[in-house]
């Protein structure tokens, strides 16, 4: 039988590309949610093998969604997605989670930590366990170019390459190859969404 899973995280984008992703992998996605408490709620309804949980969603965080099924005695799996790492997340390890992976690294990890926490183990991202974070300077974005920092506060914004090129006036082609040499000037670690969430992860840089 197929493992069944629940996916909850806020941003559209990410929730499409993890769902996506794990059904090319053969595994069941029953429903996905938004929100902490519409997460919850679906865990509840649709009784998966394992919820999926980004830890910062409005209303209940990943944590906090993880803690109520524990306390009211849902056999659930939770695994925690996140930006970055948080100690509170860490000492739930074991306990009320058994999965904590970093956002940049889900796609290459989150399957080995699903047949892990499944098999009764627990998993934790190498790059939580060796501390690695995105950085974070505005320093850094003097590195750009004009046309390199238009495109990075669009991207703030949540447009995609094609809604970039129209804005710009130019071809969605010349957006990713901007898109390239950010994310080689701001020394982003190699991963399909890892532009994204260094900009999600800095919205004080962006701020107009």
């Amino acid at each position: 039988m197929n493992s069944t899973i629940v996916i909850a995280d806020d941003h559209p984008i990410l929730l499409t590309g993890t769902k996506a992703f794990l059904e090319s992998k053969n595994f069941t996605i029953l429903a996905t949610a938004m929100d902490g408490n519409d997460a919850y709620n679906k865990i509840v309804k649709y009784e998966p093998h394992v919820a999926i949980l980004d830890f910062d969603m409005p209303k209940l965080n990943g944590l906090e969604v993880a803690k109520e099924c524990q306390s009211n005695n849902i056999d659930v799996i939770i695994i925690i997605l996140t930006l970055f790492k948080e100690e509170a997340i860490l000492q739930e390890i074991g306990k009320s989670i058994q999965g904590y992976l970093l956002k940049e690294d889900a796609l290459q990890e989150i399957e080995l930590c699903i047949k892990k926490v499944l098999s009764g183990e627990t998993f934790v991202s190498k790059n939580i366990e060796s501390g690695i974070h995105f950085p974070a300077s505005s320093e850094e974005l003097n590195n750009l170019t004009i046309a390199e920092s238009k495109i990075l506060r669009y991207l703030a914004k949540n447009f995609s390459s094609s809604q970039i090129a129209e804005e710009l006036f130019i071809s969605k082609r010349t957006v990713e190859k901007h898109r390239s040499n950010i994310i080689k000037k701001l020394e982003i670690p190699p991963s399909q969404n890892g532009l994204l969430l260094w900009v999600q992860k800095h919205p004080e840089l962006f701020q107009e």
